[in-house]
């Protein structure tokens, strides 16, 4: 039963209230002043706190102030026979869940009810009620789908289910995750079934990392655009819908679609391949100069201003460009400061989610720590966007006037089951695929290419095959093979096949 305290010196004329809502299921505390409503949530807990303006003693904004000091979560209505603005805007300022003006009926009483006390119910309900009913339509997406873009809808689908079900904490949240397990299978199929056919010669793909500067970025500078490209380092599609809300003050959406990341999906070769608009074996042979081969201990993303350098020579453009890579906090701050003197129509940042959310180098066990399940991950990614300097970062680009396009290298997955893998001393470290020689699995599960040059990517010996973990499985090593699985399960991984790894945001953002 939810209980209702109504304060209000003339109690007597609430009795048609008090027995209406009775009736209703609701218990009503009355309260003859704003002192004694004080003293009540002293003692008892309550749901909702309906506090008349004018009282003897105390008035109702003391007595407000009074509640919210000491239970700030706690909805208060203020009822008055006023409509003084100042009234009204010290009651708005005091936050107050609502506002009703003398006389109030019972159906004004039962809405703000509805609101303020039993709208997260009402919401789960409506959300579970409207995702039974979708659930055999995105089954039938699953078991249909053939093309990417199809995928790309289902992404787009299960997220928006995702996000939803997570603000409603609903219990449809298991059977959700089911759909996405399940779209993540039919997804690596399609993959083990297409991903070498996009490169044969003349064959139709969809957009790949190296067509996003002649795709969404050379067009806008021909319109005589001023563009900011900004990639986010780990940022998958539900990310950039968890921070839509906060750019949307001061940018409208002018268009969204979802991308393939090539694989590996990892900074080593889908950045490297935004940025220098060739796949990676085209960039060790054509420069080898700016490729970082796995072994080596330099950075893997050491030349990425120097690649933008190569891809406009090679499309005999002279558009000039300044380039930013955002580590740290202080240095966001620092770029922000310096960008009203910006003069050249392309800028690029590239943003280390990971690097700025820890001001350090983050860890899995770190993630792990504040980002249990998704819903963590995604609220982490909120407070991280709104209580840091890029935040501001990109209300200044909007206030000069440029256009943005928003994108990543790649998502990220939350891992959970290790899958055993033989491989010699240097193999590559990542959890989520491995390029080396003589690589020894026997999970079915895993997709390799045995002829690497074929999908445009190098190998570090002429022996060399690559291995990619599908869905949520991640590699270990026979030695101390249980230790590493507990150690590494539930962490964010990339490098892999997965919709959350590969199909990716292409944001393209006008200021307001």
């Amino acid at each position: 039963m939810n209980t209702i305290l109504w304060a209000d010196d003339e109690i007597d004329l609430l009795k048609p209230y008090i027995i209406y809502l009775s009736g209703k299921g609701y218990e009503i505390i009355p309260a003859m002043s704003g002192q004694d409503a004080i003293d009540i949530c002293k003692q008892r807990a309550v749901d909702i706190v309906f506090l008349d303006e004018q009282m003897p003693g105390l008035s109702g904004i003391e007595t407000l102030q009074e509640l919210k000091a000491a239970h700030p979560e706690l909805p208060v209505v203020m009822i008055t026979k006023s409509e003084e603005e100042r009234i009204m805007e010290q009651a708005i300022g005091q936050q107050i869940a609502d506002y009703l003006i003398k006389p109030v009926n019972p159906s004004q009483i039962l809405l703000c009810l509805k609101k303020h006390v039993h709208s997260k119910q009402i919401v789960e309900e409506h959300t579970n009620a409207n995702y039974r009913q979708e659930f055999s339509d995105i089954t039938y997406m699953i078991n249909t789908a053939r093309t990417f873009d199809e995928f790309a809808a289902i992404e787009r689908t299960l997220t928006s289910w995702e996000l939803k079900l997570q603000d409603a904490n609903s219990s449809m949240a298991e059977l959700l995750a089911m759909q996405r397990k399940e779209a993540n299978a039919a997804f690596a199929k399609f993959i083990r079934q297409n991903y070498e056919l996009w490169f044969e010669p003349s064959a139709a793909h969809p957009m790949l990392s190296p067509d996003v500067f002649r795709k969404a970025v050379f067009p806008l500078l021909d319109e005589g655009k001023k563009v900011f490209v900004v990639v986010v380092d780990n940022f998958r599609y539900s990310q950039w819908k968890t921070i839509q809300p906060l750019l949307a003050e001061f940018y409208s959406v002018k268009d969204e679609q979802l991308y393939s990341s090539i694989l590996p999906t990892a900074t080593q070769y889908a950045r490297n391949a935004i940025f220098a608009g060739l796949m990676p074996l085209q960039i060790q042979k054509q420069f080898p100069e700016y490729w970082v081969e796995e072994g080596d201990e330099d950075t893997k993303n050491k030349f990425e201003k120097e690649l933008v350098g190569t891809l406009l020579h090679r499309f005999r453009r002279h558009d000039t460009y300044t380039y930013y890579k955002i580590n740290e906090s202080d240095f966001c701050e620092k770029i922000t400061r310096q960008l009203k003197s910006l003069t050249t129509p392309l800028n690029i940042a590239v943003v280390n989610f990971i690097d700025m959310l820890s001001h350090s180098r983050t860890d899995s066990k770190m993630m792990r720590e504040l980002a249990p399940d998704e819903a963590g991950y995604h609220s982490l990614t909120l407070s991280w966007f709104k209580h840091s300097p890029i935040l501001e970062f990109f209300r200044q680009v909007a206030a000069l006037g440029y256009d943005v396009v928003l994108t990543t290298d790649h998502g990220t997955i939350r891992v959970a089951e290790p899958v055993q893998i033989i491989a010699d001393k240097n193999t590559n470290t990542n959890l989520r695929y491995k390029v080396g020689k003589s690589l020894s699995f026997q999970s079915k599960n895993i997709f390799e290419i045995a002829k690497p040059e074929k999908v445009g990517l190098p190998t570090p010996n002429l022996s060399s095959t690559y291995a990619f973990c599908t869905g949520t499985d991640f590699f270990g090593y026979p030695n101390n093979f249980n230790y590493y699985a507990q150690y590494y399960r539930d962490t964010f991984q990339h490098g892999g096949i997965s919709m959350e790894e590969m199909i990716i945001p292409l944001v393209h953002m006008t200021p307001k």
